[in-house]
């Protein structure tokens, strides 16, 4: 069956031409020459994909990407920005656009963008089981985990550039490796880069390519990420330790959509979606003159926050069950289950280093244990903070029948164990231990007074 695709243009040439492209595309074409029309038509026929002029005479083409968003949110629908209007163009994104082009329209790009979005409406209107679904990825039923998920399978509808944000070890990286496997991209490529991680001097050649003999060592042409990552998604974790030079040309290669290699004369374009990520707080390193506000601005369209392992802690045995299952079939370990004891632990800790420092965890452990079920013993960093917890269980629930208890008292007993416990592991440094429990040293010394303690 033809797709058909509605467009939106208030000037005659513009609806021709893009009429003539997408009917070479062997797409159903149905033009519109103002807001009120293409809304009488998207009352009276279904459609695959909407392509929109911003400026309209009745009103304005982010006026209708609104309305297809609550009245027809499986359907693509595009926008044609005027040159440079970067400003427009990232809030139709905001709005729910899928992507957009810019005046005067590249057919090359737009033939490229209408075949994404026909991909993606063809994903949505397949049968439910037939579809990619995020929660193959990532683990977990928790509130969270479940908003976060539904927060992808909207995104991988969009084109929209997006920066995720989240702790070490949280999950950035598997966010985007799942809204780039169920949106229209999914066959392409997915290439990911740890921006901290190449060295300065590299990272125009990595990024962009270079020309055989283009500088010293260059004995050959190489491919850079853009274009390695053309037609598909390109993942730039720690984007906030990319140079401010690099942040320039970054910031041109997402507006023109095309890069230069080093040592040639012209550019190439590429089409990529592009995903970004960091565990520093961008807006803060934008304020410190950092990282260039017009590349945070550009970056950040859409923010997704991925949270970390200690807001989840209900997904920790389904998380461990996971884990397990994978060490055991890569051969790593034959540990199945943890015992009761080891979970409750588990539970308490704070997991600094989130779901990597749990992967981390298990893996030493069933490189260790000489079982099927991994304990206490077999986890050292839990055994030490069971230990410092038992030291800690400061009396059990004291028993207040009778006339005999005293509140005042058995508080006093608490902190006193308390106190005695920070001195100890401060060497009985005063100025130590008052740090230690987020005391002034004058309130310490006030309570040592206290409770004579000297």
């Amino acid at each position: 069956m033809q797709q058909r695709v509605l467009i939106v243009d208030d000037e005659p040439d513009i609806r021709e031409l893009l009429e003539i492209t997408l009917s070479r595309m062997s797409l159903q074409t149905t033009p519109a020459g103002d807001l009120a029309t293409a809304r009488r038509l998207l009352e009276e026929c279904e459609f695959d994909f909407c392509l929109t002029d911003m400026r309209l005479p009745d009103g304005s083409g982010l006026e209708l990407v609104e309305e297809i968003q609550r009245h027809h949110e499986r359907m693509p629908v595009a926008v044609i920005t005027a040159y440079g209007s970067a400003e427009t163009a990232v809030s139709a994104l905001k709005a729910g656009a899928f992507d957009f082009v810019s005046k005067p329209v590249d057919l090359q790009k737009l033939r490229e963008l209408v075949h994404s979005a026909l991909r993606l409406s063809q994903e949505v209107s397949s049968p439910p089981e037939k579809r990619a679904n995020p929660n193959d990825n990532i683990i977990g039923q928790s509130p969270a985990v479940l908003a976060l998920k539904q927060q992808i399978a909207k995104l991988a509808r969009s084109q929209a550039p997006v920066f995720i944000a989240g702790e070490s070890g949280s999950g950035k990286e598997l966010t985007a490796r799942a809204i780039h496997s169920i949106g229209p991209r999914k066959d392409k490529p997915f290439i990911a880069i740890n921006c901290g991680a190449i060295p300065a001097e590299l990272m125009e050649s990595e990024f962009f390519g270079h020309r055989k003999g283009s500088f010293t060592g260059a004995d050959q042409d190489k491919t850079g990420l853009f274009q390695a990552a053309n037609g598909g998604t390109l993942f730039l974790d720690e984007i906030a330790d990319l140079p401010l030079l690099m942040q320039v040309k970054l910031l041109r290669a997402i507006q023109e959509k095309s890069i230069r290699p080093v040592g040639y004369q012209h550019e190439i374009p590429v089409d990529v979606r592009l995903l970004s990520a960091s565990h520093r707080n961008l807006a803060r390193a934008m304020e410190a003159g950092q990282f260039r506000q017009d590349l945070y601005y550009r970056i950040n369209v859409i923010e997704l926050q991925v949270p970390p392992l200690r807001e989840r802690i209900e997904d920790l045995p389904l998380l461990i069950d996971h884990i397990l299952h994978s060490i055991t079939v890569a051969g790593f370990g034959k540990a199945s289950s943890l015992s009761d004891e080891a979970l409750a632990v588990l539970q308490r800790y704070s997991f600094p280093g989130n779901v990597r420092e749990l992967e981390n965890m298990l893996h030493r452990a069933c490189a260790l244990a000489d079982h099927a079920i991994i304990t206490l013993e077999d986890l050292p960093e839990l055994a030490s903070l069971a230990s410092e917890e038992a030291e800690l269980d400061l009396s059990p629930m004291p028993d207040i029948e009778g006339d005999g208890f005293s509140l005042d008292k058995h508080l006093e007993s608490i902190e006193r164990q308390v106190i005695e416990k920070a001195l100890q592991e401060s060497r009985w440094n005063r100025t130590a231990a008052a740090k230690k429990l987020g005391m002034s040293f004058r309130a310490f010394r006030y309570r040592l007074k206290k409770l004579n303690l000297g």
